[in-house]
């Protein structure tokens, strides 16, 4: 999955007022949501196809319709960065003015950092020349600040509160896969019992499964929780661990699809886990795989290594 497909860019397609409601509340209340708005992510791809600086979780564009009349509408931009980047602010400018040179409206920049990092919030990118200054400056969104609300998330019915608390869920555990496998069918648990509709269940399940990616052994007894949950609850249509293997190409087709999907899980598990993009030698080493059981090993192997270069020297021997 790539980081534009993501689960987090889909969420927040169909959130998106609960979305700034939660993250950016100033936001959410300037603007006129009885006019609706129009996504123009395509349009993004092509303004910035040449500017690449990093890797994300998401980046979407939107325009909305202000609720004071001022302008008759406005874009905002909106980043999900997974981890530290040297550069990010500098590329959150480099957006920010290619967008308002594409389309010459106001624009506003937004950014949720879902990293590890306590101390990493980039918020402005600034030079002085004496004569020539800039400081521009975004709006920025720490998931980590939310860890001692977990009362106000628990109690709120926003889609991005449980969303929230599955992130950090995944932070805390990711060196205890018994913990993220109790946490994870709390939350799923949790997510039947809302209330809410086929729809809304099944695009959380699956932002709530991408996030607490577990070994395969916590894999197949979360898989019969979930079914279990789901026959107490009486709700048959979601049999979502199925249905959510069949997409990622791990459960039906043809062996080569089964292995480019197996090998696709294992890289986006990497990459969540470390918070970093792999090497290109671990890359192809896994993209070769021929043996559908070393996934399962090398999927195991995460949890026993503090650091992806301790899992690569694993990995070795």
């Amino acid at each position: 999955m790539s980081d534009h497909d993501s689960p987090w860019k889909e969420a927040l397609e169909r959130y998106l007022p609960s979305f700034l409601s939660l993250y950016f509340p100033t936001v959410f209340a300037s603007i006129d949501w009885s006019r609706g708005y129009e996504w123009l992510n395509t349009e993004l791809r092509q303004i910035v196809r040449d500017a690449e600086l990093g890797k994300r979780l998401a980046d979407v564009l939107v325009k909305v319709w202000k609720l004071d009349g001022t302008e008759n509408w406005l874009l905002i931009h909106i980043e999900v960065q997974g981890w530290p980047e040297i550069d990010f602010s500098q590329r959150m400018f480099v957006y920010h003015y290619r967008i308002f040179d594409c389309y010459n409206r106001r624009v506003i920049s937004l950014a949720v950092l879902a990293d590890d990092r306590p101390n990493w919030r980039p918020n402005r990118f600034a030079y002085d020349l004496g004569v020539c200054r800039l400081d521009f400056q975004f709006g920025v969104v720490k998931l980590l600040d939310f860890a001692d609300r977990e009362s106000v998330l628990q109690a709120s019915d926003n889609p991005f509160a449980l969303v929230t608390r599955a992130h950090l869920a995944m932070m805390r555990t990711r060196h205890d896969p018994n913990s993220r496998f109790q946490s994870k069918v709390r939350l799923i648990r949790e997510l039947y019992e809302r209330g809410m509709s086929r729809d809304d269940v099944l695009q959380l399940f699956r932002v709530l499964d991408w996030m607490m990616d577990l070994p395969s052994s916590f894999e197949r007894l979360f898989k019969q929780e979930a079914e279990q949950i789901e026959r107490e609850m009486h709700m048959p249509y979601v049999t979502s661990v199925e249905r959510l293997a069949k997409e990622e190409g791990l459960a039906e087709g043809q062996a080569e699809g089964r292995l480019q999907g197996q090998a696709n899980m294992l890289i986006r598990a990497l990459t969540r886990h470390f918070g970093a993009p792999l090497p290109e030698e671990l890359t192809a080493r896994i993209r070769a795989a021929k043996d559908p059981a070393l996934f399962e090993q090398w999927l195991d192997l995460i949890y026993n290594s503090p650091t992806l270069e301790d899992y690569q020297q694993r990995l070795k021997s």
